[in-house]
């Protein structure tokens, strides 16, 4: 599940919306979306049918257009944040509490810089979005503090009694809640250069530290900044990568996005969401209105290599969760399963995820029978220590 998060009138729900073409409430001014929307969003890559040459494939849990597949993917839209969020300010806690699920985030900000703190209309370049991305990450991790300092002082007692490992499963244990697992926890301990001391010794900053870098683990972020078909977002995008060069930033229009996915449901542009253009099928269908809209989305398309919503998608998957992709089969021959569908099904799983840990993700028996797995492609036999690559295509072998 990724979270879009970001203050409120910064284009969150038309970023929603383009991506998962559910209609939600759009409109300029804040605090407009009251509840979580949750719809799907599909990650875009090329369709291992063609690498292999095959004709064509049968996609069944995803979709496959022109030879990409498209897999889904579950996006929470969450109503706008504000500074103080964590204390209760613009119903924040009630907002951050709705993507404690989450395994990622979608961070969108307003580049053209036209929207205040409160997400009040300012005028473009009259606002520094590189506050926002500060701010915001701020609110999520005093709101983590909040949840993990709680009785912290009898709690870090009973960590200090235990092993290495044992400290580590109790605190994953505490924090199970908010989607942060066993190797989150000891990545973060390892950035904060908190893995030898005692918990019961650590102070408040070291706290702090250990929650900031569980953010980084546990909530990898991509930025999305957005209207940058505004004229004043194109220094301030920039400045932005300058400011902040460990972050994944993606410059965006999401209102463009939205525009060419409708104009294809209309059947009036041929557009395939992460394309670099569009074709218009008929000019004439268009008024001059649609014809100017067309023509600045294309412009920041060719400026920028699309519209940038697919493209923050695929980043956060691939690059911020690093997934990839692989396909079981049952017939590794015909590369189809037991009903002659050719390559039916594409799996997102978490790179260094072994051929038994995907045997069990498809059903636990299989799991539990495993003998051994093929490669579809080399035929040769695998063990369950395999550790699955990219566009693997893997038949496994149980005894159930």
């Amino acid at each position: 599940m990724i979270g879009v998060i970001g203050k409120a009138n910064v284009g969150k729900s038309t970023f929603f919306s383009a991506a998962t073409l559910i209609p939600v409430h759009i409109e300029n001014r804040p605090f407009v979306t009251l509840e979580p929307n949750t719809g799907v969003a599909y990650v875009r890559k090329r369709c291992v049918h063609v690498e292999l040459g095959l004709p064509r494939c049968d996609a069944s849990n995803s979709i496959c257009v022109r030879g990409e597949r498209f897999i889904p993917v579950t996006l929470v839209d969450v109503p706008g944040l504000v500074k103080g969020a964590h204390r209760g300010r613009g119903l924040g806690n009630r907002f951050l509490d709705s993507i404690r699920q989450a395994h990622a985030l979608i961070h969108v900000v307003d580049a053209s810089g036209s929207t205040d703190e409160d997400g009040r209309y300012v005028g473009p370049g009259k606002y520094d979005p590189v506050k926002d991305v500060i701010e915001i990450e701020r609110e999520y991790e005093e709101w983590m503090f909040s949840i993990v300092s709680r009785d912290w002082s009898r709690f870090s007692k009973t960590l200090d009694m235990l092993e290495h490992g044992q400290m580590i499963d109790a605190l994953a244990r505490r924090l199970s809640g908010l989607s942060i697992r066993r190797e989150h926890v000891a990545e973060a301990l390892r950035l904060a250069k908190l893995e030898s001391t005692r918990p019961s010794s650590w102070r408040e900053e070291e706290l702090r530290e250990f929650i900031h870098w569980l953010r980084v683990v546990a909530k990898p972020t991509v930025i999305v900044a957005n209207k940058i078909d505004v004229p004043e977002a194109r220094d301030l995008y920039r400045e932005m990568v300058r400011r902040l060069p460990d972050r994944i930033i993606v410059p965006a229009t999401s209102l463009g996005e939205l525009i060419l996915r409708k104009a294809a449901r209309n059947g009036y542009v041929n557009y395939l969401p992460g394309d670099p253009d569009f074709e218009i099928v008929d000019e004439s269908k268009l008024d001059t209105r649609q014809r100017k809209a067309l023509e600045i989305v294309r412009n920041v398309m060719k400026e920028f290599g699309g519209t940038g919503v697919q493209q923050a998608i695929n980043k956060v998957v691939f690059e911020a969760l690093n997934m990839i992709v692989v396909y079981p089969v049952e017939d590794p021959n015909r590369f189809c399963d037991s009903k002659g569908r050719v390559l039916p099904d594409a799996f997102l799983v978490p790179r260094g995820t072994t051929v038994l840990e995907l045997a069990y993700m498809i059903h636990t028996d299989l799991g539990k029978g495993f003998l051994y797995a093929v490669d579809a492609r080399t035929k040769r036999k695998l063990s369950r220590d395999y550790v699955l690559n990219d566009n693997d295509v893997i038949k496994i072998v149980s005894a159930r």
